[in-house]
């Protein structure tokens, strides 16, 4: 693989589904039908993909020693030595100049929040990812931000009921990944991330479950608010809760039985069920939502 390939490689494109979150505050606010808000939107993910792949380059240069050591890490680039750090640096440090450029010309609100991403996510990887507790949080935060993004990038209010199933949300699949590194890792856990020495098999199957059943719960009261049921003009918005609760189930089972859990990006890549499941949620909310506004335009 040439140079230039590499150094994207650092970036981790495959984790950039995670910025698909800047989506949520555009369907939710019912101007997915509206061109110019979408590009907004497309234009604000583009940003966060950049943003999130300079935050993966520095993890990956804090980490480098441990990394080597890791059986899957190991490979890469930056860890195998096929990049050097200060390249991947400098040309990431570019990309991201260039889209907190592109994030102040979309609007002032959405270049601050730009900048609080990695600020916030750079400050993980050199104290916080060492806290017991905030480290999960800290990571949970970085896909509230990325809501909130989508929210202002678009100019419209924040939902609490997107942000507080968000929260959630991301809280399993951070504790799910933990989860994840202390067992696959077995004795050379605490070697790879010292934080995990905090942590226990036990402790965090207590909290994956509280945190499925608060996503899940969260999320039916949503779907069964006055609030959302007068804002969508449907009352039928909780038929999409058992795609929800399959989905959910569906990654326990993956973590539990399949023993990954390690890489949610890759698993919603690769996982034919989940991806299933989440086309026939999506494609439902958008019926429910849109139904008036598409009835209007073919008829």
């Amino acid at each position: 693989m040439n140079t230039p390939l590499l150094v994207l490689r650092t970036m981790r494109p495959k984790q950039w589904t995670k910025n698909v979150l800047l989506f949520g505050g555009l369907v939710f606010s019912k101007h997915l039908l509206n061109g110019e808000l979408l590009l907004r939107s497309l234009l604000g993910f583009c940003v966060f993909c950049i943003l999130s792949g300079l935050v993966y380059v520095i993890n990956d240069i804090t980490d480098i020693d441990k990394d080597k050591n890791h059986p899957k890490k190991k490979y890469r680039p930056i860890a195998s030595g096929a990049v050097s750090p200060g390249l991947a640096l400098a040309f990431s440090c570019v990309l991201s100049v260039l889209a907190l450029a592109l994030a102040a010309h979309l609007s002032l609100r959405f270049a601050i929040i730009s900048a609080v991403y990695p600020a916030v996510m750079v400050l993980y990887s050199y104290v916080l990812k060492h806290v017991v507790i905030l480290d999960i949080m800290t990571i949970s935060a970085g896909f509230v931000i990325r809501a909130l993004a989508g929210a202002i990038v678009v100019n419209v209010d924040f939902s609490g009921w997107l942000i507080a199933c968000t929260i959630f949300l991301s809280l399993f699949l951070a504790i799910a990944k933990r989860r994840h590194e202390l067992i696959s890792l077995g004795d050379g856990a605490e070697a790879h991330r010292f934080i995990l020495k905090e942590y226990t098999a036990q402790l965090l199957d207590q909290m994956i479950s509280i945190m499925t059943a608060s996503t899940i719960l969260a999320y039916t009261l949503y779907t069964m608010s006055p609030e959302i049921t007068e804002k969508f003009g449907t009352e039928y918005l909780y038929l999409t809760v058992p795609f929800v609760l399959y989905g959910m189930l569906r990654y326990l089972y993956l973590v539990y039985r399949k023993e990954k859990g390690g890489s949610p990006a890759q698993i919603l890549l690769e996982d034919i069920p989940l991806i299933v499941d989440i086309l026939l949620w999506g494609g439902l909310v958008f019926l429910l939502v849109y139904w008036h506004a598409l009835r209007r335009l073919l008829f």
